[in-house]
């Protein structure tokens, strides 16, 4: 968990001025680790979301790009874009892929990382999702979000929390 999110040429924004796996925690406004900062927001019961860029999850196809940030306490990402087999990996972890519409972005919709986002239940087939993100100031920022849950045994994987929840519970079942 601790080598989530770790690449050494890793930019958050939520930490200027730092490369690598550096975040900042919210409400305390301290630079600390990622681990760090989700071991206080498992702590606090506070779900993540990742907002990200163009082709999110390039060059970690392996299925422990995903395996880490739902460790972490990933819950969603919310991506302009995915890299194929990461996006798959994410469903099979048990991580929400939503994919911005055409032509936005979080700098777009001037999302900063630190609103607090409300994303309803998905039910299967569902193309899309309507989003709340909640600023500190008490204003809200609402947008349509694509549901990149791209099969039905994908969603079954899913709503039952991943892959391997999704086998033990079909092997308990049997």
């Amino acid at each position: 968990m601790r080598g989530t999110f770790a690449n050494v040429r890793l930019k958050n924004q939520l930490a200027p001025g730092t490369e690598g796996s550096w975040t900042t925690h919210f409400p305390s406004g301290e630079q600390i680790s990622i681990f760090d900062a989700a071991e206080k927001y498992r702590a606090a019961d506070t779900p993540l979301v990742v907002l990200a860029g163009k082709e999110y999850g390039t060059g970690s196809s392996r299925d422990w790009a995903a395996k880490g940030p739902a460790l972490l306490g990933v819950r969603a990402v919310i991506a302009q874009s995915y890299e194929r087999i990461h996006r798959s990996n994410l469903v099979g972890m048990g991580i929400l892929p939503l994919q911005f519409e055409d032509g936005e972005s979080p700098e777009s919709l001037k999302l900063t990382g630190e609103e607090t986002f409300s994303i309803p239940a998905v039910q299967s087939g569902q193309e899309q999702v309507a989003v709340s993100a909640k600023r500190e100031d008490g204003s809200t920022v609402d947008f349509k979000a694509k549901i990149r849950i791209d099969t039905p045994n994908e969603f079954q994987y899913f709503q039952n929390g991943g892959i391997l929840h999704y086998v033990l519970r079909k092997l308990a079942s049997a």
